[in-house]
């Protein structure tokens, strides 16, 4: 087992564009990240440090080590376990229109069959602070609880408007904050991860294979049945995020986001009035 620590961790937010950032990393060549997400500074903590350590077992000796979790910036307790254990890592954050941020999350657990096809019950409620859909979005409280344990230079952060614009800047940047010499692959940059976008086989027959998943997967690759899988499948309809159910949001989140300008330092207004922002926004590192 190797004693080896990550040198850097893409912390969040939650459908904020986490698993492309993670994807461009893993295609470095000095650098390494497992393939699934740990979870171990917030859901996966009891296990404890020797499986954390186990996760890096199978990093080449030459490679900087990093990880990829995308639910250590809500989560409460990260911040402090993170930094008792790596306090010199270096963070990546990615910060989406919160709104947008949460009816993606919602449209995600939908696709899965998880939720109903009524936003606003999971949207809107009397404790919204509780929501997993609302509360991922508050990124002015996360990002000020983590600032009590890491330097503001610690912590790169990206909006998602710049990853839509100008990708290959945000791959440069973060290679820079890891403190890499920056790599871009061309060929994945324009990849799309965890696409909403993307035909799926219907619910009900979803469900009915879901107990064959462990015999099916290794056949994705047959051609026959990829051709009959793409013929059943269809785009998904996900239900709309309504006028009035947007408004409230964003009055839900304008206090969260006047905190989060304060701490950036950076004009965020479009996120409150939802709209594009008036000139394309940059990756930037809290400092």
């Amino acid at each position: 087992m190797t004693d080896r620590q990550p040198s850097f961790v893409v912390i969040g937010a939650m459908k904020g564009a986490t698993t492309w950032i993670a994807h461009q990393l893993r295609n470095h060549p000095q650098l390494w990240l497992p393939g699934a997400e740990p979870h171990y500074f917030s859901s996966e903590y009891d296990r404890g440090p020797a499986w954390y350590a186990s996760l890096f077992d199978a990093a080449p000796a030459d490679r900087i080590i990093g990880e990829k979790s995308a639910d250590y910036l809500a989560h409460p307790l990260a911040a402090e376990r993170m930094a008792a254990m790596i306090p010199s890592a270096r963070l990546i954050v990615q910060l989406r229109d919160p709104v947008q941020r949460a009816y993606s999350d919602y449209c995600m657990l939908f696709r899965r069959g998880w939720v109903s096809g009524d936003p606003a019950k999971y949207l809107k409620g009397a404790n919204p602070e509780q929501s997993r859909f609302l509360s991922g979005g508050l990124y002015g409280a996360h990002l000020r609880r983590f600032l009590q344990h890491y330097q503001r230079d610690q912590i790169q952060v990206i909006l998602y408007e710049s990853v839509r614009e100008m990708p290959e800047q945000v791959i440069a940047d973060v290679c820079t904050h890891i403190g890499v010499p920056v790599h871009i692959a061309p060929e994945e940059v324009a990849s799309r991860k965890n696409d909403s976008a993307s035909p799926m086989l219907p619910l009900p027959l979803r469900r009915v294979l879901q107990p064959m998943r462990p015999m099916l997967d290794p056949l994705r690759a047959n051609r026959h049945l990829a051709k009959l899988r793409a013929s059943l499948a269809a785009p998904v309809r996900y239900p709309p995020l309504t006028d009035e159910l947007q408004q409230m949001l964003r009055d839900f989140y304008r206090d969260d986001i006047l905190l989060l300008q304060d701490i950036l330092q950076m004009d965020l207004r479009h996120w409150m009035a939802g709209r594009q922002p008036s000139k394309g926004p940059h990756a930037m590192a809290a400092r």
